[in-house]
């Protein structure tokens, strides 16, 4: 059902390989999106994003459920609701 592709690197600009089994994988998964960078830009990636030291960039927003100020981040956007990280929790156990 899968046949391997070759997708270009959005980062080094080098063709890779897209397995089958990868794509299988990736569909097992629910992934919506076929890969943008090649395993080794993938890892680098990934290395310097959890290693990073820079603060993440907080947004200040309104909870939608007990309107109270919250810090998020992300940039809020307009159509879909924000929450606190209390309320959020509470959403997320029930």
């Amino acid at each position: 059902m899968y046949q391997d592709k070759n997708l270009v690197c959005r980062d080094c600009g080098q063709e890779f390989a897209f397995t089958a089994g990868e794509q299988e994988f990736y569909a097992e998964k629910g992934f919506q999106n076929e890969p943008t960078r090649c395993r080794d830009c993938r890892q680098s990636h990934k290395t310097n994003r959890n290693n990073s030291n820079a603060p993440r960039e907080m947004h200040s927003a309104v909870c939608a459920q007990c309107g109270a100020q919250t810090q998020v981040p992300f940039l809020p956007k307009s159509d879909r609701p924000i929450y606190c990280s209390d309320c959020f929790s509470s959403m997320r156990s029930r």
